[in-house]
C-alpha cells in the first residue's frame, strides 16, 4: 500500500517536501498565473474548476519540466503530489530562487514514492488517495496509462505530455495539431496513449512540445552549443545548416499546462507547444553564443553520409525542417508565450551551464573525427 509521508503534523499520512519558483525568472510565470485567472470558469461536472483547489498527481516532476509545473500549481493554491520512484531529491533549491519561496514550496509538495510499472501498486495506491487531476509527464505507454485510469473513475481531467515527434515528415511544415501522425514513429507509444485517452472517453487534453529547453534541462539541447563554445571550439553542422527548426522554453511549457487546467476549450483538445519563432541550425548556433556572451561562432558544415559515428550522436537535432504552429494554442487557451530564442538561451545559460551546472560530460569525439577529414580536405 502506498504512503504519502507529510512534514506537516496536520497531515501525518502524507509525504511533504518542497521547492519553488520565485526569482528563478518568477515574474514571468506570475504574468501567466494572473492571465490564466482570467479564462471563462467551466461548466459540468467533466471539468475541473481551475479557480478551486485541487488534488493533483503529477507522474514525474522532479527532472526538468514537473519541476516547473509543480512550482505554479503549488502557488495557484492546489494540492500537489509528484509520484517518482524517489532515486531524485523531490524539492531541492533552484539557481535564483529564494529561501522562503524554497520553504514554502518545500512543505507543500508531496511525494508518493513507487514504480509507475507496477501496476497493481499504481491501482491500490492511487484508488486509495483519489485525485481529481492527474498530469502525466513522463507517460511513453498507453500501458503506463490505463491503470491510472483504472484506478481514479471519478477522475475530472488527465493532462498528458505528448510530443510533437508524433507528426509524420512532411514537406508542409509547419505541423498543424490536425496533421497526419506517424504510427511507426519512435513515439507511436504517446500516439497509442492519445488514442487510449480518446476510447476512454474520459476529460483529457494531450501537449506536443517540440524541441523543449532551458535551466536543468536533461537532453543536450542548448548544453551541445554551450560545451563546445565555452571550450572555443567550432561547432558541427550537418549539412548546410539551413534546416529549420523551433524551440520552447520550459517555463512557456508549464504556463501552457497550466492554461488546459479547468479550461473546457482544452477538453478532449491536441496543442501544439513551443516558440513562436523558428530558427536554422546555424542560427542556433550563433543565439546561444550571443545568448552566452561568446565571440561569434565558427561553423563547419559537414556530411553526415561521410561518416561512421556508430552509436554516438554528432548533432542534437534531426537533420531535417521540424517545426509546428501553436497559433491553436494561442487562440484557443489564449496562451503566449514569454520568451524569445536569445533570451530563452540567456536565461538557461545565467541560471544553468554559466553556474558550472549541466548535465552531461563534454564529448568531442565526433567532433574530431569530423574537423579533422575537414583539415585534410583543405
Amino acid at each position: 500500500m502506498a504512503k504519502m509521508m507529510m512534514m506537516q503534523q496536520s497531515q501525518p499520512s502524507l509525504s511533504l517536501l518542497t521547492s519553488s519558483l520565485s526569482d528563478f525568472n518568477g515574474a514571468k510565470l506570475h504574468l501567466q498565473v494572473q492571465y490564466k485567472r482570467k479564462v471563462q470558469q467551466p461548466k459540468g461536472a467533466l471539468y475541473v474548476s481551475a479557480s478551486s483547489e485541487k488534488k493533483i498527481l503529477i507522474m514525474g516532476g522532479t527532472r526538468f519540466i514537473g519541476i516547473f509545473l509543480s512550482r505554479l500549481l503549488v502557488k495557484e493554491g492546489h494540492q500537489v503530489t509528484l509520484f517518482t520512484r524517489g532515486k531524485s531529491p523531490i524539492a531541492k533549491q533552484l539557481p535564483g530562487e529564494s529561501d522562503q519561496d524554497f520553504a514554502d514550496f518545500s512543505s507543500k509538495i508531496l511525494h508518493l514514492k513507487g514504480d509507475r510499472k507496477d501496476y497493481d501498486f499504481v491501482k491500490s495506491s492511487l484508488s486509495a488517495e483519489g485525485f481529481d487531476v492527474v498530469y502525466d509527464i513522463n507517460g511513453r505507454e498507453a500501458e503506463e496509462v490505463e491503470p491510472i485510469l483504472d484506478a481514479l473513475p471519478k477522475l475530472e481531467q488527465y493532462i498528458y505530455c505528448s510530443s510533437a515527434g508524433v507528426y509524420l515528415k512532411s514537406d508542409v511544415l509547419p505541423h498543424c495539431e490536425v496533421d497526419a501522425v506517424d504510427p511507426k514513429s519512435r513515439h507511436k507509444g504517446k500516439l497509442e496513449t492519445e488514442s487510449l485517452l480518446q476510447s476512454k472517453g474520459v476529460n483529457w487534453t494531450s501537449i506536443r512540445p517540440v524541441y523543449i529547453y532551458g535551466p536543468l534541462n536533461y537532453n543536450p539541447v542548448e548544453e551541445w552549443f554551450f560545451h563546445r563554445l565555452k571550450a572555443g571550439r567550432p561547432i558541427p553542422v550537418p549539412n548546410s545548416g539551413i534546416q529549420i527548426s523551433q524551440l520552447g522554453h520550459v517555463k512557456d511549457l508549464a504556463t501552457a499546462f497550466l492554461a488546459v487546467l479547468g479550461n473546457e476549450k482544452a477538453s478532449r483538445e491536441i496543442f501544439n507547444i513551443s516558440g513562436e519563432k523558428y530558427v536554422t541550425f546555424d542560427g542556433l548556433a550563433r543565439a546561444c553564443a550571443k545568448a552566452g556572451g561568446f565571440p561569434e561562432p565558427e561553423i563547419v558544415h559537414y556530411n553526415p553520409k561521410e561518416f561512421d559515428f556508430g552509436k554516438k550522436k554528432a548533432f542534437p537535432f534531426r537533420d531535417q525542417h521540424f517545426f509546428a504552429s501553436v497559433e491553436k494554442a494561442k487562440h484557443v487557451l489564449g496562451w503566449k508565450p514569454e520568451f524569445d530564442l536569445v533570451e530563452g538561451l540567456t536565461d538557461s545559460y545565467n541560471l544553468d551551464f554559466g553556474r558550472g551546472t549541466f548535465r552531461k560530460e563534454a564529448d568531442f569525439t565526433t567532433d574530431d573525427m569530423i574537423l579533422s577529414k575537414k583539415l585534410v580536405l583543405q
